[in-house]
């Protein structure tokens, strides 16, 4: 019985943390088209140079969601995010619940050609 009380002090810590991802900054990279997020395995006319991770990112509201995960990634020094995916759960109340999900990569470095 103890845990029943005590649940609600970590959720206020939790939602009292300073939040380190930078959303105004990755939505203007994203909607300028610096940033992008597909659903397949490569970008075309793009080498992978460097595969940073799995991000991930929940919450009830899609923006929230997608941004935060492409904000991680971001973070990570990611320059796109490759086989994104998202699922939604629906629950009994009508609210939803998102979560949104892909490949954090960076890419080779273009090779200079040199002209004589």
């Amino acid at each position: 019985m103890l845990f029943l009380l005590g649940g609600n002090d970590k959720k206020a810590r939790k939602a009292d943390a300073p939040r380190t991802e930078n959303m105004e900054v990755v939505k203007e990279l994203f909607m300028t088209g610096r940033f992008p997020v597909v659903t397949t395995e490569v970008l075309e006319g793009r080498a992978l140079g460097k595969v940073l991770g799995l991000v991930v990112c929940r919450g009830y509201d899609s923006d929230e969601a997608f941004f935060g995960m492409a904000a991680r990634a971001v973070n990570k020094g990611a320059q796109a995010i490759i086989g994104y995916k998202e699922n939604v759960a629906f629950h009994p109340d009508g609210s939803k619940y998102f979560c949104c999900y892909g490949t954090a990569v960076q890419f080779e470095k273009p090779k200079k050609s040199i002209t004589v």
